[in-house]
């Protein structure tokens, strides 16, 4: 927080957001075995593993996304707003704010490393759906990245690849990925009620910090040729695109 205030940069706690999950896995993986618990050891290196592989990749991606960038215009409009004790408002509104959100969300991943059942057929589909959602959101944001590279796609709007079955691969898979963590919580009745977590994690992506302001901000600078692209294509679960609706070009 002191480095984001003194950069005047609070973007940089979003590069932090996928490997603050890893250190909450690796935590609850130490303690768990240290504890004495009677946690299946199998169970728990796969979901270390598995939450280490998509926090890593997360945080190098947004990483290299936002290097040479300013501050995310979400953040410059917060702090437009901010009254009183800058700490205090910093807390409330962003890093104690994410820090309560990555523990719950991670509440699967914590209570996987106290599960004494073998992974068995539940387990097997878990990790099944962990590598179909990581595959959506790692080749999404690859996609992505290479379209936005090439000088020819200036002000294009992204409808090849996994662009042209959902409008936000990358946000579908993150999601399959937190509901494959909660698959692999499932060794007791109690990761039943966990489900919880990756409900709020869709939710924030669909409704809060993800698809809304995304798709808000692509409407705004992109108009009809954007209107066009969300009335062919899905906006969230991958559907096969729809007969394109209007003659409007997609670099518009």
């Amino acid at each position: 927080m002191a480095y984001s205030v003194a950069t005047r940069n609070h973007s940089v706690i979003d590069i932090w957001w996928g490997p603050g999950f890893v250190v909450v896995a690796a935590v609850s993986y130490v303690v768990s075995a240290l504890t004495g618990g009677d946690g299946d050891d199998t169970r728990r290196l796969v979901v270390l593993l598995l939450t280490a592989v998509w926090g890593v990749r997360l945080g190098l991606h947004i990483g290299i996304r936002n290097r040479g960038h300013g501050e995310d215009p979400r953040y410059t409009a917060l702090m437009r707003h901010q009254k009183g004790n800058l700490v205090v408002f910093l807390v409330r509104k962003i890093y104690g704010l994410q820090a309560f959100l990555l523990w719950f969300v991670s509440l699967p991943v914590q209570v996987a490393m106290y599960e004494s059942a073998s992974l068995g057929v539940i387990g097997a589909i878990a990790i099944v759906l962990w590598v179909v959602g990581f595959g959506f959101e790692a080749i999404g944001d690859w996609q992505l990245t290479r379209f936005k590279a090439d000088p020819a796609n200036k002000g294009a709007i992204m409808d090849r690849g996994l662009w042209a079955w959902t409008r936000h691969p990358n946000y579908f898979g993150d999601t399959v990925v937190w509901f494959a963590l909660w698959g692999l919580a499932l060794g007791h009745w109690v990761g039943l009620l966990t489900v919880v977590a990756p409900l709020v994690m869709m939710r924030l992506l669909t409704s809060f910090s993800g698809k809304a302001l995304t798709e808000k901000g692509m409407r705004r600078s992109r108009g009809a040729a954007y209107d066009d692209y969300v009335a062919r294509t899905s906006g969230f679960f991958p559907m096969p695109p729809r007969r394109r609706q209007s003659s409007a070009a997609v670099d518009a």
